[in-house]
């Protein structure tokens, strides 16, 4: 996944799974404070898991560039304060810097933890910055999961949906072809089956617990109806929908054409499960077209894929999740109207410049779906979007598709508790949603922040 692999979303949300599942119900963060480095209002601090990064590549440089471009032309600089992985989230170092009262001036998040931070005061409103014409150019959906109250409270570098990704010389194999690529929940387990070796798994979920587990079956819960929390005067999380979602994911544990455990990096990690042919298909994201791109050239292979949406149950509507991170403003740093004002421009600006920028980001030095709308021109234009996975993607994936939904880390934790004991545990579905579904009820009883979504 050429730079892409080395810090995915993905496993950033595994991390933070950690951290948010042991600590879900520790004060929230604290209301004062910010600007990481001694408050400067002229220097604004903007932490990320990209760059200067000590081993440099593509991504890191996009940061670094963008940093310079703004620094020679504005009074208020950036400075970007590089954190591995384990210290961004599963260290907890930014809940701790707030908590202290020194959170960075700007940050990344992602809407699986967006709630945390809207709920703690600590998100500066951008609507003030961005020109009507500026947020018309979000592609539909793009910002719901930001917003509150019709206000813009992170921008999206990127879109990063899921789909199914499957093994060519598998389905040879097994004398399957392109007219046997499932179509229904039935469907996908059969096509397992078929699969299924000694050697080799017909379909890899995700099995490992964390905000990843959680974002990639949510599909499966909304295509079939349900919701985590009460929707329109709906039940909730305990649902017939929400049982066979559950269920679903279960039957291929039982039935032995899922694995218990996936290789490598876990269900993120697309070459060392399809590629390996550990798993003939896979439930994965947009980013393991560069994966395999990046695993190809590195081992002189020549591994043949295809990609297909996700499966539909009997009677559901298709759905996929749609996930990214976004740039997000201190409310409480030094400086937050400049801090708004960069992020705007950095990924809001719709002249050829920021276009430019953003088409950069998400097909050259990354393999996403942009977030917005003159950005995803600008890459078809380019020539982006010819790969044939990737046209799957824009075609075929994402119409119909879903925001990651943004619930708090007690919503999360409910729902994968649920999932864990009924995937790996054998737990009823039915029940496991309604021990769900009652830690959800009593939580929302007292809930008084910003819309679940």
């Amino acid at each position: 996944m050429s730079a892409f692999a080395r810090v995915t979303r993905r496993s950033l949300l595994r991390g933070g799974a950690v951290m948010l599942g042991s600590a879900a119900a520790a004060p929230l963060l604290s209301a004062c404070g910010g600007g990481g480095q001694g408050g400067n209002p002229k220097e604004l601090t903007f932490w990320n898991f990209y760059g200067p990064n000590p081993q440099p590549d593509a991504q890191s440089k996009w940061f670094t560039d963008l940093a310079a471009q703004w620094n020679a032309n504005n009074e208020v600089k950036v400075k970007l304060h590089y954190m591995p992985v384990t210290e961004y989230l599963a260290g907890r170092a930014l809940q701790t810097a707030f908590s202290a009262g020194e959170g960075p001036d700007i940050f990344l998040l992602s809407p699986g933890d967006f709630l945390r931070y809207h709920n703690g005061g600590v998100l500066t409103d951008l609507t003030p910055y961005l020109g009507p014409d500026q947020i018309a150019d979000f592609a539909d959906g793009a910002l719901d999961t930001r917003k509150v109250d019709g206000k813009v409270y992170g921008l999206p570098m990127e879109r990063e949906p899921l789909a199914v990704f499957y093994s060519v010389d598998a389905f040879e194999q097994a004398k399957l072809s392109e007219g046997d690529l499932p179509k229904t929940w039935d469907q996908l387990l059969d096509v397992a089956g078929k699969l299924t070796s000694k050697d080799r798994f017909g379909l890899l979920f995700e099995t490992i617990p964390g905000y990843y587990q959680n974002f990639t079956w949510y599909p499966f819960m909304w295509m079939a109806g349900g919701s985590a929390v009460p929707e329109n005067g709906g039940p909730g999380f305990d649902s017939p929908a929400v049982h066979s979602a559950l269920k679903l994911w279960q039957d291929g544990i039982t039935a032995k054409v899922c694995p218990r455990k996936p290789q490598g990096d876990g269900g993120t990690d697309t070459p060392a499960n399809l590629g390996a042919g550990f798993a003939a298909m896979q439930q994965t994201g947009i980013w393991g077209v560069s994966q395999l791109a990046q695993n190809n050239a590195q081992n002189n292979k020549d591994f043949r894929y295809g990609v297909f949406p996700l499966p539909v149950p009997e009677g559901g509507t298709y759905t996929t999740s749609v996930g990214g991170w976004a740039f997000v403003a201190n409310a409480k740093g030094a400086n937050p109207e400049a801090a708004a004002k960069f992020i705007a421009w950095a990924l809001g600006a719709n002249d050829a410049e920021g276009v430019e920028r953003g088409r950069r980001w998400n097909t050259v030095v990354k393999a996403n779906l942009p977030a917005r709308t003159s950005v995803q021109e600008a890459a078809k234009s380019a020539g982006a979007f010819d790969d044939p996975a990737l046209k799957v993607f824009l075609d075929k994936v994402v119409p119909g598709s879903r925001g990651e939904p943004r619930y708090t880390p007690e919503v999360y934790k409910a729902v994968s508790d649920a999932i864990q004991a009924t995937q790996l545990g054998g737990a009823d579905p039915a029940k496991a949603a309604a021990d769900a579904a009652a830690k959800i009820d009593t939580f929302l009883k007292g809930y008084k922040g910003a819309a679940m979504l």
